[in-house]
């Protein structure tokens, strides 16, 4: 696992974009694993912003998103869908009927999960995952005590993540309480992943994810356990982690070896 810190939150995710636009210009057909939040819309936007000025090209890509909640459909503002559509798909050139979430709305939950799965296989897997972390520790909604090899399946949030997305609902109480997520062995799975994390609010968390123990409780820490994994967190975020003098250090010193210039 390689931890690079930046100054603040927009340095973070701009490199976070760069290593995505950096894989799609090497790999045009690259299967990318999609993450949400109010983090990510900025990573959204700079690629976006590539796309127009840069001509980063979305064409030949295929897309799998981490999860969806259940019960909303795709033109509900709080779906996951809609969010993607307006960060992203609706602002590149991506086709899409290349672009995935499961689908929360399927009459056979666990139908929809065993064809979630087979469609990544069939894609290839993932070439790199794009990954935040929530305040219960967890990755895509692998809540607390979810298996290490757990695949795509039904969820029940936990309340600290209700707690955390019910105010981006105009109402909160509307937020589902249930989600279809990839698991923590689909996300292992992938060949490359990047995790951002910002803001002080993520600093506990991150710390026990990164330098703590392995453990089902934190499901984030699953990660340590992947041979290509970074971490790019800002100066907010890093504020616990015992190590972050040695993680600058190598950044500063090593930036050609790592591949981050």
């Amino acid at each position: 696992m390689e931890v690079i810190i930046r100054a603040h939150r927009e340095a973070a995710t701009k490199l976070t974009a760069q290593i995505i636009a950096d894989a799609l210009k090497k790999k045009p057909n690259l299967t990318l694993g999609l993450a949400t939040g109010s983090t990510m819309e900025m990573v959204y936007s700079k690629l976006a912003e590539m796309h127009k000025k840069e001509n980063l090209d979305f064409s030949l890509c295929k897309t799998f998103n981490l999860d969806e909640y259940i019960g909303l459909p795709p033109e509900n503002k709080g779906s996951y869908r809609y969010y993607m559509n307006k960060y992203l798909f609706n602002n590149v050139n991506i086709d899409p009927r290349n672009t995935h979430l499961p689908n929360g709305m399927a009459g056979d939950l666990s139908a929809e999960c065993i064809h979630y799965e087979n469609l990544i296989e069939e894609s290839g897997g993932i070439d790199l995952q794009l990954l935040g972390i929530g305040r219960s520790g967890h990755i895509g909604f692998n809540e607390p005590l979810s298996a290490f090899r757990s695949r795509t399946r039904e969820k029940a949030l936990t309340p600290v993540t209700i707690a955390q997305n019910s105010p981006l609902f105009d109402k909160p109480e509307d937020m589902p309480k249930r989600a279809l997520t990839m698991g923590v062995g689909t996300i292992l799975d992938s060949k490359r992943i990047v995790m951002l994390v910002t803001g002080k609010e993520k600093a506990a968390i991150l710390a026990k994810a990164v330098e703590g123990p392995v453990t089902a409780m934190v499901s984030a820490s699953a990660l340590q356990l992947h041979p290509k994994v970074v971490v790019i967190v800002d100066e907010d975020a890093a504020e616990m982690l015992q190590e972050k003098s040695y993680y600058r250090w190598i950044f500063d010193n090593e930036p050609d070896w790592l591949g981050y210039k």
